[in-house]
């Protein structure tokens, strides 16, 4: 049975809670809708801490972004919403926040595309960074748009996460899916690299997807996710992916760095 009005409402707040619980906003950050027809759309109001909502202060635009009604005043981000609600007319629901680790993959120009774990690779195939644009401009949604018809969580450049999904939970958890995997892939980078699945492997997963109930659109795609085949040998050991490498070659200049500061040091002293 479909949900009230004032259900919604209350789950938009729930959500909310989470989020800022969760450290994936700061402050006023992010913002939260719900579909609720074809011609309007439930979303958090700008100026209010999505941890600490009530449901009244909801309000409800149109498929422009237009308010139709609500005390509070809309998003600046609203445009992001119902774009993605125009392009993808199985969502009812998006989430958009700043998860730390995820965001500083985006901010740092790195996608999270690896093929790792087998519940990422079913669930969302990968999630794509799109370029940055300006917030509250169309610019924003641009960089955006060949991704949204074929993934189900985007990365932003500078700027955070947006995830979406048959309703606000589903949505809420492709976010805490997005920020897990970037927690996980940090990891395996300060350890030295993450061992990333072969192509065969990838594609029984994408296969599998059907026995898991799961109707993400994305399969795969060249370097979505990237699998081991992909990667590109350095040195006489042959396993070396050129991201990898980067990252050593900024430790042995930061040791480097080091290492003539304390020569400095020395003849200062």
């Amino acid at each position: 049975m479909a949900k009230t009005e004032k259900e919604l409402r209350q789950d938009i707040v729930e959500v909310g809670k989470l989020v800022y619980q969760k450290g994936w906003v700061a402050a006023n950050d992010g913002n939260i809708t719900i579909r609720l027809d074809a011609e309007r759309i439930l979303a958090t109001p700008t100026g209010v801490s999505k941890g600490m909502m009530h449901p009244d202060d909801l309000i409800i635009v149109d498929m422009q972004g237009n308010k139709i009604e609500g005390r509070k005043e809309r998003t600046s981000e609203i445009a992001m919403h119902t774009t993605i609600y125009g392009l993808r007319p199985d969502i009812r629901s998006v989430v958009h926040a700043h998860p730390p680790v995820a965001t500083g993959f985006a901010t740092a120009g790195k996608t999270l595309n690896l093929a790792l774990l087998p519940e990422v690779i079913i669930g969302l195939g990968c999630v794509p960074l799109a370029g940055y644009g300006l917030p509250g401009t169309p610019a924003l949604t641009e960089p955006m748009l060949p991704y949204i018809p074929k993934y189900d969580a985007i990365m932003m450049g500078n700027h955070g996460a947006v995830c979406y999904g048959e309703d606000v939970y589903k949505a809420f958890f492709k976010m805490e899916t997005v920020e897990h995997f970037a927690r996980i892939t940090l990891v395996a980078e300060l350890l030295g690299g993450a061992n990333l699945l072969p192509r065969v492997e990838v594609d029984k997963l994408f296969d599998s997807r059907t026995r898991y109930g799961v109707k993400a659109r994305a399969g795969a795609t060249p370097g979505c996710p990237v699998v081991a085949e992909d990667l590109e040998p350095r040195g006489p050991a042959g396993e070396e992916e050129r991201f990898y490498v980067t990252r050593r070659e900024l430790i042995a200049l930061v040791d480097e760095a080091m290492r003539e500061r304390s020569q400095d040091s020395g003849i200062r002293s």
